[in-house]
């Protein structure tokens, strides 16, 4: 593949033409998926091994996403000023990502259903309201009642099937923007 003219003019020392390699794969539901690498020693690095560990890989960066995004809510969080501060956080935020998880798994269990069946985001949302609640009313007795009421409505968030798309995915073309006239040329 030919590397861009503006790349080489950033960086001088990349070469002209870059090698890679197209692997196929299919995925769950049977679609064929291109993977484009730079890894082109096909005895070194086997094709089933490049797709297993692009499935690891996007598992983790879904993971990433839903700890960012839905748990910490996109916003700065870390508001301690040390480094063993920091760490705490992280690790509470990492703790309360995987308490989730089990929950969700265990939810799965019950509902005989695949724990990616259920949504990450409306258990989490959920098992937020369930929390708040129990705070708020101080039933601290009522725990596994209060567990087994939450299962019960996790087991009812699972994700439902979506349709294929209708029509095919196409580029929107950018809005053409007003010409702007400078008032400070025209009182010259």
């Amino acid at each position: 593949m030919r590397v861009s003219p503006q790349a080489r003019k950033k960086c001088p020392s990349l070469p002209e033409y870059w090698i890679g390699r197209l692997v196929k794969a299919l995925d769950s539901q049977g679609r064929q998926r291109l993977l484009l690498t730079s890894l082109t020693d096909r005895r070194r690095f086997k094709a089933i091994d490049i797709v297993a560990c692009y499935e690891r890989r996007w598992q983790v960066e879904t993971s990433y996403r839903e700890l960012k995004q839905t748990m910490l809510g996109m916003a700065l969080t870390l508001r301690s000023r040390t480094v063993e501060g920091i760490n705490q956080e992280i690790w509470g935020a990492l703790i309360a990502y995987n308490l989730i998880r089990l929950e969700i798994a265990k939810t799965a269990l019950q509902a005989k259903c695949a724990p990616t069946d259920i949504s990450f985001v409306r258990a989490f949302h959920t098992i937020q309201y369930e929390m708040r609640w129990a705070a708020a009313t101080r039933s601290y007795g009522k725990l596994p009642k209060l567990l087994q009421r939450l299962r019960e409505r996790m087991s009812e968030l699972t994700n439902k099937k979506r349709p294929g798309r209708l029509y095919a995915r196409a580029v929107k073309s950018l809005p053409k923007r007003y010409t702007v006239i400078h008032l400070t040329k025209r009182l010259i």
